[in-house]
C-alpha cells in the first residue's frame, strides 16, 4: 500500500523542484531563534529554578509562545533576552504578565502566571536554591557534605 504524504512539497509537471517562494514560511530562522532564546534562558539558573512550569508552542503565525509559572516577571525576561543577545532583539510591548519581544524577526510572546519578580524569587527561602548550595563563603551550622565524606 503506497504511503501518501499530505505535507509534503509536490513537484511540478515538468519535473523541478519547488521555488524558494513555495516553501513554506518560517523554516531554519525560527528555528534558530528559538534556540537562541531558550539557550539565553538555560543560562539563568535563577530564572530556570524559579518556575514552576516552564512550557513552550509554535502560535498559529510564525511566532512562538512561552510560558511559565511563579518566577520573574514578563518584562525582566523581555530585558534579560535583550540584554544576552544585543542587536538580535527588539522589544516591544512588556508588562508584568505579558512581553512581546521580536528576535530575528520571529515574535515571541512571553506569558508570566502569577509572576511573583526577581527580587522576591531571590529572597524566597526553599528546600534546594543552587546559588546557596554553591556558596562556600558563607558558614552555615551544617556540615558541607564534603566535609562528611573527608570526616573535617
Amino acid at each position: 500500500m503506497p504511503v501518501r504524504r499530505k505535507h509534503a512539497l509536490r513537484r511540478t509537471k515538468d519535473g523541478t523542484p519547488p521555488a524558494a517562494a513555495d516553501l513554506p514560511a518560517g523554516g531554519a530562522v525560527h528555528y534558530e531563534a528559538f534556540g537562541r532564546v531558550m539557550a539565553a534562558l538555560a543560562t539563568e539558573a535563577d530564572f530556570i529554578e524559579s518556575c514552576r512550569d516552564l512550557t513552550w508552542w509554535r502560535g498559529a503565525d510564525p511566532s512562538w509562545h512561552v510560558e511559565w509559572r511563579d518566577g520573574p516577571f514578563a518584562a525582566e525576561v523581555a530585558a534579560l533576552l535583550s540584554d544576552r543577545m544585543p542587536g538580535l532583539v527588539t522589544t516591544g510591548t512588556s508588562g508584568d504578565s505579558c512581553a512581546v519581544l521580536d528576535v530575528m524577526g520571529v515574535r515571541f510572546e512571553l506569558r508570566a502566571i502569577d509572576p511573583m519578580g526577581r527580587a522576591r524569587v531571590r529572597a524566597r527561602p526553599g528546600l534546594w536554591r543552587l546559588a546557596e548550595a554553591l556558596d562556600t563563603t558563607r558558614r552555615t551550622n551544617t556540615r558541607h557534605p564534603w566535609e562528611e565524606l573527608l570526616g573535617g
